[in-house]
């Protein structure tokens, strides 16, 4: 073969091998999950025309393209009276735990309601100038996060007054397979958990809105619920599988890294030990002024936790006014670990939480302190506190909520969408 025939075939397999990298290119953005928003706005916007509309919505509620649900809505003729806020607000700039208030919204003029301040459920008068409620907030697949628990008090201010409420859904993060944890004991309803399920619960909150109406898990629980569901989405899928961009949910949930070991360290938020709000990777580090990380990256690696390695860091919380007002250690040159997953697949963020708390009591039992009352409401049991006190915590503490976990796994897909 000549050298100018050998170039012919050399550029024709090149030509070959970037039609395929195009082609591929092409099914992969063809793939990209759709949300409930779009669907809506595709196939049921009719079901909100000559309607007084009603958002729940934050920063979150955006369409791929960048646009928010609400002037999507306006733009396309639909009447939106009023907008409400959950925990850290329209904008997502308000620090967790800090009240929202009632205010108007800039951009659009429209009157917003606080969902996380003086009131949690809409009042009958909050109501009068709305037929229709739309829900529309992206979760991170832990109990404890609050955007269900204003989505459920909303669906219970919608039974009462005879509202419509469209839940329009978007993905579990942290994919809709895996559940971890103890089933929530209704004797420690609060809040940070309204519904008898685990601490990692495996739904979406559109298939959670279906199990709040189906099982009567609010009163009264009949709700006029439409849910408007994705497509393209499938269980297995974590959130970088979607095609769909990271907007954070709220100020310290800044990657899918965060939200993937948040059902497990966010236990720390109940003790002493700071889950390293005001850094730049908050509930990825864990540690405090002194702690010897060296060792306690070694006793926790060998433990041969699955999916996770402990490296030793040092950090220091800065404050921040949206995301660490006044951060645990704030200034304080801080010694821990980073929770860095491995594998995914195989990562249990709840053990592992409940693990690294043992060991730092174990290696620092007159330091370590746990505010019992919040733990308990954290994890869902009050047995797991009083064992992790007693030194009595071992790699089967979760072994005796696998009942309870089979018969929440059997009742869930009852309501899967996908």
């Amino acid at each position: 073969m000549g050298i100018g025939q050998a170039h012919g075939v050399s550029m024709r397999r090149i030509v070959f091998l970037l039609s395929l990298l195009y082609a591929f290119s092409s099914l992969v953005l063809s793939q990209r999950v759709s949300i409930g928003a779009e669907l809506l706005m595709q196939s049921y916007l009719d079901s909100l025309k000559g309607k007084r509309v009603g958002v729940i919505c934050n920063h979150t509620s955006v369409l791929p393209n960048g646009v928010h649900i609400v002037d999507t809505l306006l733009h396309s003729g639909i009447k939106v009276t009023m907008l409400f806020a959950p925990e850290h607000g329209i904008r997502g700039t308000i620090s967790a735990g800090t009240k929202v208030a009632n205010q108007t919204d800039s951009a659009t003029g429209l009157p917003i309601y606080s969902l996380y301040g003086g009131t949690r459920k809409p009042t009958e008068e909050m109501l009068q100038q709305i037929d229709i409620l739309v829900f529309d907030m992206q979760d991170v697949g832990a109990r404890f996060y609050t955007y269900a628990s204003t989505m459920a008090y909303v669906m219970e201010a919608a039974a009462e007054n005879g509202k419509k409420f469209i839940v329009l859904d978007r993905p579990n993060p942290i994919n809709g397979n895996d559940i971890e944890g103890p089933v929530l004991d209704l004797r420690l309803i609060s809040f940070i958990g309204l519904f008898p399920i685990p601490v990692r619960h495996g739904l979406t909150l559109g298939e959670l809105a279906k199990m709040v109406v189906g099982e009567g898990y609010i009163n009264p629980s009949n709700v006029d619920l439409m849910v408007v569901p994705m497509q393209g989405w499938k269980r297995s899928m974590w959130y970088d599988d979607t095609g769909l961009p990271w907007v954070s949910p709220s100020p310290n949930m800044k990657s899918l890294s965060t939200a993937t070991v948040y059902p497990g360290t966010c236990l720390f938020e109940a003790t002493n030990i700071t889950e390293a709000r005001g850094t730049t990777k908050p509930f990825e580090y864990i540690g405090a002024p002194g702690l010897n990380n060296e060792r306690l990256a070694l006793k926790l690696n060998a433990m041969g936790l699955p999916g996770v390695r402990f490296e030793p860091v040092e950090f220091t919380p800065k404050v921040d006014s949206i995301a660490a007002p006044d951060p645990k250690f704030k200034n304080k040159k801080c010694s821990g670990v980073f929770v860095h997953v491995k594998n995914r697949k195989t990562f249990k963020p709840v053990l592992t939480g409940l693990m690294i708390l043992e060991m730092v009591r174990g290696m620092y039992p007159r330091k370590f302190q746990l505010k019992q009352g919040l733990f308990d409401h954290y994890i869902g049991d009050t047995s797991v506190g009083e064992k992790l006190l007693k030194g009595e915590i071992g790699k089967n503490i979760l072994d005796p909520f696998k009942t309870e976990l089979r018969e929440y796994d059997r009742l869930r897909a009852k309501y899967f969408l996908y």
